[in-house]
């Protein structure tokens, strides 16, 4: 039957057109997992039996399609769609487990996905310290872990365990944080007690202290364990992301309640190896620094001679010696860039201890 209202045929014209562009990219979708499973099988012909993710390849792809993007789609979004496609592809080969600090809903998951993809293989831990250890026994490929929050500062576990873990840092994420309050009660009078972990609670501070200040904050070992606590118990609330009030069923009595507008969490990733150069990247590392005047100086010299960009420095206790520090460094570029490699190997004669952490490409803020 022809249609004869002029706005529905102008419309069926444009679904059309939809509809042929879905039938192309089905077609290139599959051509372009077809070509991964040629490199593969390439790499497999040829013995090549290293790791199979390679996290300056894929920053290389998402930078170059970018700079292609003329939108009306964002970056981010473009970003997105490309990542679960690579996702998608990766996992025809074999797909990544990845360990993160649980359970199922907490922002460390989300940090997994948003780097590695819906077809990635979760594998959420109890604690900070089973995440590190489930990749060193290889019982996962990756770890995906918290490292510095833009309120709160470091996350002293994950620097304590970078001390004396194999690991490599082979990449970095960066999430946007807001914290809401979930909860089965419709009133905040209801409210008897607020789960949260320690760091969302300091970061809601001061909204819990006008909104409920005499209500009880009792800290748990992840959000997402705040919000099954709150789902169970009557008059509880949580603290946590969107992740886990959609899994656990629980609405949101108030929305972005945390203190700074721009809370944001950087995560980094850890497996058994390094990253290669990607055109933008960024080096961590760990030293120490004699206890004497002017010692510290003298280790950050290299950095500014060699005219690399320190981004961050974070002083920690050594574990070993009383009252001395190790120092947390993160720099601009790759080890096997020129000016880099040469200002590591003045710190190597500088430094009474020194340890490379890894050098991975910088996340897209």
């Amino acid at each position: 039957m022809a249609i004869t209202d002029p706005l529905q045929q102008e419309l069926a014209e444009v679904r059309q057109q939809i509809d042929r562009l879905d039938s192309q990219l089905l077609e290139l979708l599959n051509q372009r997992a077809r070509y991964a499973q040629q490199v593969g099988a390439i790499k497999a012909r040829h013995g090549d039996a290293g790791f199979i993710y390679r996290p300056e390849r894929e920053a290389q792809v998402l930078q170059r399609i970018q700079e292609m993007n003329a939108g009306p789609l964002s970056n981010e979004s473009i970003s997105w769609f490309f990542r679960e496609v690579m996702s998608a592809c990766l996992s025809l080969e074999q797909p990544l487990g990845i360990a993160f600090l649980g359970p199922l809903g907490t922002f460390s998951e989300s940090a997994a996905i948003k780097h590695f993809g819906h077809a990635a293989r979760l594998l959420p831990q109890t604690s900070i310290d089973e995440v590190f250890k489930e990749v060193e026994a290889c019982h996962a490929d990756y770890a995906v872990v918290p490292i510095e929050n833009s309120t709160e500062g470091a996350i002293g576990r994950t620097l304590d365990l970078l001390l004396t873990t194999p690991l490599r840092i082979c990449g970095e994420v960066v999430l946007r944080i807001h914290q809401h309050l979930l909860s089965k009660v419709h009133d905040l009078r209801e409210v008897k007690r607020v789960y949260s972990h320690a760091q969302s609670l300091a970061q809601c501070h001061e909204w819990l202290n006008r909104s409920l200040p005499q209500v009880p904050r009792l800290p748990v070992g992840s959000n997402a364990q705040a919000a099954q606590l709150a789902a169970e118990e009557e008059g509880a609330a949580a603290i946590a992301g969107q992740a886990a009030a959609e899994r656990y069923r629980l609405p949101e009595l108030a929305s972005n309640i945390e203190d700074e507008p721009n809370n944001t969490t950087r995560f980094v990733v850890l497996g058994r190896h390094d990253a290669g150069r990607s055109g933008r990247d960024k080096t961590s590392l760990i030293m120490s620094a004699q206890n004497q005047t002017g010692s510290l100086s003298r280790l950050l010299a290299p950095f500014s001679d060699a005219g690399v960009s320190m981004t961050r420095l974070e002083s920690r206790p050594a574990r070993h010696t009383l009252w001395e520090y190790v120092f947390f460094v993160d720099i601009e570029g790759h080890r096997e860039d020129e000016s880099v490699r040469a200002a590591l190997a003045e710190l190597t004669c500088r430094a009474p201890y020194l340890k490379l952490l890894g050098s991975y490409p910088a996340a897209a803020l």
